[in-house]
């Protein structure tokens, strides 16, 4: 995890919303997330950049994908950044 990938994720508005999202609620599959206008394939991209960007990791639970936040790690790493990214304003598009 270094701050250039991180960053890069977080650039996109779509990838920063779904950021927010996980960080202020946890744990979610991918119907969970907060987006809209964008296909099924479109968040699964932005998902995967995510992931490994080191941003957020999967869990597995039969044919279901749920998505967390490595806060833990983000604070470790990166201190202050998850405060930061919740005291942002939740970005639309």
């Amino acid at each position: 995890m270094d701050l250039t990938t991180v960053c890069a994720a977080l650039g996109d508005p779509v990838r920063m919303k779904i950021v927010q999202c996980l960080a202020r609620s946890g744990e979610k599959n991918c119907s969970g997330f907060e987006v809209e206008h964008i296909s099924k394939s479109t968040l699964s991209h932005h998902i995967k950049i995510l992931r490994e960007s080191g941003l957020i990791q999967p869990r597995f639970q039969g044919k279901e994908h749920f998505y967390s936040l490595r806060k833990e790690d983000l604070d470790r790493r990166f201190p202050g950044m998850v405060d930061l990214l919740l005291n942002e304003p939740v970005l639309t598009e």
